[in-house]
């Protein structure tokens, strides 16, 4: 039997379940013919632990990254992360850590191992993360944005790969006019359905300004997210009404979903932006249209859509569209769901992204055998 490739992903913590989940996935799907998984984290606490120990899967709680200071001390501790990899003879490690820490990196250097890391988010802004990218073998950009801007001069190691959506458990949802909390809308609304975990680049009250602005009562929103930080409970003092409903954050969006009309993102074009957001692509794989501002990642959902895009932050903008699709006959705006299903289903499955980052690693070691 032929030896299976063990790789190591490693990520900070499971206290959500934001990349968590697509860890989660990632190893869930893996070819176990094929390769011997393992995950590395900082604890063992955190809502989402419990789920991905439930894939039996060998879990190492481990300082895999460690501070740059004090500088006469640094090979020592980087040289403890590269006992820790070698020990466990990984053939690849895949680091899903959202900073630009390049100590992981440097101990993989150290003891001649693969190492790639996905690229989540827009943010750069240090050297860190010019080290980080020299250091490693493979860095994958989950939005085209990332390939022309930010990691433009890495491009021989860049590969596109976007994160993949689910198909088995988001799929068509039929309308409804309830949800499990008990809330209640006629057939006449017109229900619109955003989901995020609530910070201010979120740009929640763009849209909320919006519908505010189109004085039109049929219209009604739910919030879908933890609102108990201070943005959060802002919002919900300065726009909470019959019209516009806050939903604390949900382990199953699904039935929030299904009451959907319509779903918008209304991210900034500021701070740690969106890297390929998931929310926006379950409700496109759940037959919802999608509108939303005009930055990376969600131009790669709804690309060829232009007139769903709207300029970050700008209220009159979102405004008019959501006045144009409120404008559109059924059979349009079915249209519209229909061809917007089909490219989450084409292009974002979550079994092409499992499929691609096989790929991936089997060329790594293919490449370093020779």
């Amino acid at each position: 039997m032929t030896k299976r490739i063990k790789i190591l992903f490693t990520i900070p913590n499971f206290d959500t379940a934001g990349s968590g989940k697509v860890v989660y996935d990632l190893v869930k799907g893996l070819d176990k013919t094929l390769f011997e998984p393992h995950i590395a984290c900082q604890h063992d606490g955190g809502a989402f632990f419990k789920e991905v120990k439930g894939l039996g899967v060998p879990i190492h709680i481990v300082n895999f990254c460690v501070p740059y200071r004090p500088f006469y001390s640094l090979a020592f501790r980087i040289r403890t992360i590269a006992r820790f990899f070698k020990r466990e003879q990984f053939d690849l490690i895949h680091s899903w850590h959202w900073s630009s820490d390049f100590t992981e990196a440097l101990a993989a250097k150290w003891t001649g191992i693969p190492y790639v890391y996905t690229k989540k988010a827009m943010g750069w802004g240090n050297k860190a993360w010019h080290w980080r990218s020299q250091l490693s073998t493979q860095i994958i950009a989950v939005n085209r944005d990332m390939e022309t801007g930010i990691l433009a001069s890495y491009n021989d190691k860049v590969l596109y790969m976007p994160l993949g959506v689910d198909l088995q458990r988001f799929r068509p949802l039929n309308r409804t006019r309830t949800t499990p909390l008990g809330h209640g809308f006629k057939d006449s609304d017109f229900v619109i359905v955003s989901v995020a975990n609530l910070a201010p680049v979120k740009g929640i009250e763009v849209l909320l300004e919006a519908v505010q602005s189109l004085e039109d009562l049929r219209i009604k929103v739910l919030i879908v997210g933890d609102h108990e930080n201070a943005y959060g409970k802002e919002l919900k003092r300065t726009y909470s009404s019959s019209q516009i409903m806050f939903i604390e954050k949900q382990l199953d969006v699904r039935p929030f979903l299904a009451v959907a009309d319509l779903f918008v993102i209304p991210t900034k074009d500021e701070g740690r932006k969106e890297g390929l957001p998931l929310a926006p692509l379950e409700a496109m794989a759940s037959g919802r249209v999608v509108i939303g501002s005009d930055i990376p990642g969600i131009r790669d959902l709804l690309e060829n859509w232009d007139d769903l895009l709207f300029p970050a932050g700008d209220v009159k903008a979102l405004s008019d569209s959501l006045q144009a699709f409120l404008s559109l006959d059924v059979k349009t705006k079915n249209a519209l769901a229909t061809d917007m299903l089909q490219r989450a289903q084409n292009q974002f499955s979550l079994d092409k992204c499992i499929q691609e980052h096989q790929k991936c690693y089997q060329q790594i070691l293919k490449t370093y055998a020779v």
